[in-house]
């Protein structure tokens, strides 16, 4: 009783409190293997997919409005809608697609912090992915969730790094924005499956269940 009242006559900590599992859900979404996707991308065709922004941000957004949506009129998550209904095989086979999305997207995430470990401080990438996901289920059974998300929400402020890591580096400009409004799209076989891991890994299959 006595934190609400202090977060009330403290507007920037009541704005902290708020900002609660939207905030750091939001900032998930930029989990190890959307950087690492995007960071090969960016390697092979330099500014070549910057295109595909106008393609993804629509749909996620989209997504992300409509689920929060049917959420809010309900009730319910998406699976206790589909399970009202729909047959229970549907149900079934959509869980189980969404198992199997969230168990290989984990696994890429896991990959990804364990490779970016391995360029800081050496070893093996597996030893290090290993350790994290130790580390995530240690953590998520045997910590209550209350105790940690303050530091999540102070982890989101890691997303700036992206504006100043835009002001600091010399950006040639000229060619960022005609590789975003004059794309010239290749039927390229790593082209297209760049497109795809784009698309996969931005538009995730858990947006739809946040």
């Amino acid at each position: 009783m006595n934190a609400r009242k202090d977060a009330r006559r403290n507007p920037p900590r009541l704005l902290f409190r708020l900002l609660g599992p939207g905030l750091v859900t939001g900032a998930a979404d930029d989990d190890p293997s959307g950087i690492a996707t995007y960071s090969q991308a960016g390697a092979h065709f330099a500014y070549g997919l910057l295109w595909t922004v106008f393609l993804t941000t629509p749909f996620m957004i989209a997504i992300q409005l409509v689920s929060a949506h049917i959420g809010r009129v309900t009730g319910k998550g998406i699976v206790a809608n589909v399970k009202q209904f729909y047959p229970r095989p549907v149900v079934v086979v959509l869980v189980a697609l969404l198992v199997t999305a969230n168990t290989i997207n984990i696994a890429a995430d896991l990959a990804a912090m364990g490779e970016a470990l391995a360029l800081v401080i050496g070893g093996l990438p597996r030893e290090h992915a290993l350790v994290f996901a130790a580390g995530s289920v240690l953590l998520q059974v045997f910590v209550p969730y209350r105790f940690y998300a303050p530091i999540l929400k102070a982890l989101t402020l890691v997303l700036f790094l992206y504006v100043a890591t835009a002001l600091t580096i010399r950006i040639p400009w000229g060619e960022a924005l005609a590789g975003t409004v004059w794309p010239k799209p290749s039927l390229d076989w790593d082209y297209l499956l760049t497109v795809v891991a784009v698309l996969g890994t931005t538009i995730s299959p858990y947006l739809f269940f946040w």
